[in-house]
């Protein structure tokens, strides 16, 4: 079945608009190899947390590697903020935070927002203080000088939502943003969704957590074989028509016979039940972590983070990013050495004695060392062999 817009609000301004979009992909021998999405169609308006649901393969992270233009489609209409998917500066509208979050090992949670700034050429102080309330915001202000290849899965996700709003976006795509979160990381992700909601943003949000996209989203879609099978607000989704709840305070054993006497007269076939109401099981976890936090506990693990970052709030302007085709002018052109070479002239070096160089460069010899030859040579002196015949006579006893 098609998707349908339930009701969407008609008053704000269509941000993603989706119209026969059809993506087959093909073999080498260009023949058709799997239809991963199918005649989809939807739109998205601003301020709105848009859920798309579907098992496994069904066709949600090709429809938005196609929102985000790093696929084509086979056929049919997209727009983003009125423009083709691939349109420079509509990139820079948006942020994406992907299913695996792809970062730089080797570089930690500041030098990793820092770079991602750059890449949208955020200034200085821009990056800066964005960098400080995004690494608070997440809860990683006291691992910030680790490196992300010693992060855990988890907190992998908390420097991946960051960079995704380091530029202060107007579109947020997340995909799976609460993968290998802990009950706490999972909350606040959804107090920022809804936070970032009320901002003016807009918000496409696809998971398997069906608790989450419940807490959050304003309307779904739900793929299954590349198709739209069910659309519309949660309420008209998940209500049940044919049932009423009732809840009160507790009453006394009287007083509760006596309502349940009158609701059975008027019940011919079907069941009353009375129970106790429960909490579901992410509030009591958050109840028991909330009353280990104020008895002093420690953890050396990802804090619970703070409030919405400030220039997410929209306390004060926030600071456009100049356009992104800037950006990919300066990335084309010849990289820059990291550290300009010195300017300061190399000291005179001091002249240099040949002879003595020489001498401590040459081996040691057995024999005492002879003088080097002067330039001119001293005749030799006669040896009197005589005298010598003489001496070695007297050692050895003998007579001349």
């Amino acid at each position: 079945m098609a998707a349908v817009d339930s009701n969407p609000p008609s008053n704000s301004e269509v941000v993603v608009s989706v119209r026969g979009l059809t993506k087959v992909f093909k073999d080498f021998w260009n023949r058709p190899k799997a239809r991963a999405v199918d005649g989809v169609d939807f739109e998205v308006r601003k301020g709105e947390i848009f859920g798309l649901l579907g098992p496994n393969g069904s066709g949600k992270s090709t429809t938005i590697k196609l929102l985000l233009g790093l696929l084509n489609p086979t056929k049919g209409h997209m727009e983003v903020f009125g423009h083709s998917p691939r349109h420079v500066q509509t990139k820079a509208r948006i942020g994406y935070l992907p299913e695996e979050s792809y970062l730089y090992r080797y570089l930690n949670s500041r030098e990793t927002l820092n770079f991602f700034g750059n890449l949208f050429h955020l200034s200085k102080e821009d990056r800066h203080n964005r960098t400080e309330q995004l690494l608070e915001m997440v809860g990683l202000g006291k691992t910030q000088n680790r490196a992300i290849g010693e992060f855990s899965k988890g907190m992998q996700r908390r420097i991946g939502l960051a960079q995704a709003l380091i530029n202060d976006p107007d579109l947020v795509i997340l995909d799976e943003p609460t993968a290998g979160l802990d009950p706490i990381g999972c909350r606040e992700v959804k107090d920022l969704i809804v936070a970032l909601a009320r901002r003016g943003k807009t918000v496409i949000l696809s998971s398997h957590l069906l608790s989450d996209v419940e807490d959050v989203c304003d309307r779904v879609v739900i793929y299954y074989g590349g198709k739209i099978q069910a659309a519309g607000t949660l309420k008209e989704l998940l209500v049940e028509p044919n049932t009423v709840r009732i809840t009160t305070p507790v009453l006394p054993k009287e007083t509760l016979a006596k309502v349940l006497e009158t609701i059975r007269k008027d019940i011919s076939t079907g069941e009353v039940r009375v129970d106790n109401p429960t909490q579901n099981l992410e509030s009591y976890f958050l109840d028991v972590v909330a009353k280990a936090k104020q008895s002093a506990k420690e953890t050396s693990g990802a804090q619970s983070g703070a409030r919405v970052a400030e220039y997410l709030r929209g306390d004060q302007p926030a600071q456009p990013a100049k356009s992104a085709d800037k950006v990919l002018e300066k990335l084309s052109l010849p990289q820059a050495p990291a550290i300009a070479p010195a300017t300061t002239p190399a000291p005179a070096k001091p002249a240099i004695n040949e002879v003595k160089l020489d001498a401590l460069t040459q081996a040691t010899p057995a024999t005492p060392a002879v003088p080097p030859p002067s330039e001119t040579k001293p005749e030799a002196k006669p040896v009197d062999l005589s005298k010598a015949d003489e001496k070695l006579s007297s050692l050895l006893g003998g007579k001349k």
